[in-house]
């Protein structure tokens, strides 16, 4: 049986999105309160993965764990598993938050 191909989804790296629509410009032009928590974790994230975005990995993230609370208090290891996390994003989460 043939296996079903399915439409690859687009995955806009940061840098394939207008300046003024990225997080670090966005920042800096008109502060942290003009961005949303996945923008800002994005921005402390830095890269996704190939196969997803920061922006994606930040929103995912935030879902997985209910916003920045949750996150804040998950543990090392529970961030170390999730998919696009290792442990040098994990410290980079846990120290900003």
């Amino acid at each position: 049986m043939a296996e079903k191909l399915r439409p690859s989804e687009y995955n806009p790296l940061i840098r394939d999105l207008p300046a003024q629509e990225r997080p670090r410009e966005r920042l800096r032009e008109n502060g942290a309160a003009a961005l949303s928590n996945a923008e800002l974790l994005a921005i402390i994230l830095r890269v996704g993965y190939r196969s997803e975005s920061v922006l994606n990995v930040s929103a995912r993230l935030l879902a997985r764990f209910g916003g920045l609370g949750g996150l804040a208090h998950a543990g090392f290891g529970e961030l170390c598993d999730e998919r696009g996390l290792g442990e040098a994003k994990a410290c980079q989460v846990k120290a900003a938050l």
